[in-house]
C-alpha cells in the first residue's frame, strides 16, 4: 500500500506542476487581455457600459465615426483646393489684364521721407500687399522710436499705400 500512495503522490505532483503551468499561462493571457481592454476603454471617449462587449462595440462605433470624419475632411480639403485653383485662374486672368494697365506696381517697396518742420516728418511707403505686412511695418516704425500721427492706409489688389506724419 505504501507503494501505491507514493505512486499516487507522484502522479498528483506531476498533475499539479502541469496544472499550475497552464494556470499561470492562462492568468498571464487574461491579464494581458484585461490590460489591453483597459487601454482601449481609456482611448474611446464614450463608453456606454463597463462590460467587455459594450467596450468593444463602442470602440468599433468610435472608429467608424473617425473614418466618417476623415472622409468628410478630405472632401472639404478637395473642395477647398478646387476653389483655390479657380481663384488662381481668376487671378491669372486679372494679372493678364493688369499687364495692359499703365500703372503696374513694382515688387520693390517704395519709401519716401520728407521733413515737414521741427521734429516732424512725413512718411510715404508703398509695398506689395501680403498678409501681415502692414502689422510688421507698424511695429518696425514703432521700434525705431517714431510716434505716428495722422495715419492713412490705402490698399488695392496688389499694393498697400501707407502715409503718416511722425515725430
Amino acid at each position: 500500500m505504501d507503494k501505491r500512495k507514493k505512486i499516487d503522490q507522484e502522479d498528483n505532483s506531476i498533475d499539479r506542476e502541469f496544472i499550475s503551468k497552464n494556470l499561470e499561462a492562462e492568468r498571464r493571457r487574461r491579464k494581458k487581455l484585461n490590460d489591453r481592454q483597459l487601454e482601449l476603454r481609456s482611448l474611446v471617449p464614450i463608453i456606454t457600459n463597463m462590460n467587455k462587449a459594450t467596450i468593444i462595440t463602442d470602440a468599433i462605433a468610435y472608429i467608424e465615426e473617425l473614418r466618417n470624419s476623415v472622409e468628410e475632411l478630405t472632401d472639404q480639403i478637395l473642395q477647398m483646393e478646387a476653389t483655390d485653383e479657380n481663384r488662381n485662374t481668376k487671378n491669372e486672368d486679372i494679372n493678364i489684364n493688369d499687364d495692359d494697365h499703365p500703372m503696374k506696381i513694382a515688387h520693390q517697396p517704395e519709401v519716401e521721407v520728407n521733413h515737414i518742420c521741427g521734429t516732424k516728418i512725413w512718411i510715404k511707403i508703398i509695398v506689395q500687399k501680403k498678409r501681415g505686412r502692414l502689422t510688421k511695418l507698424m511695429e518696425a516704425i514703432s521700434v525705431i522710436g517714431f510716434h505716428l500721427t495722422d495715419i492713412s492706409i490705402t490698399t488695392s489688389q496688389q499694393a498697400i499705400l501707407f502715409t503718416s506724419s511722425a515725430e
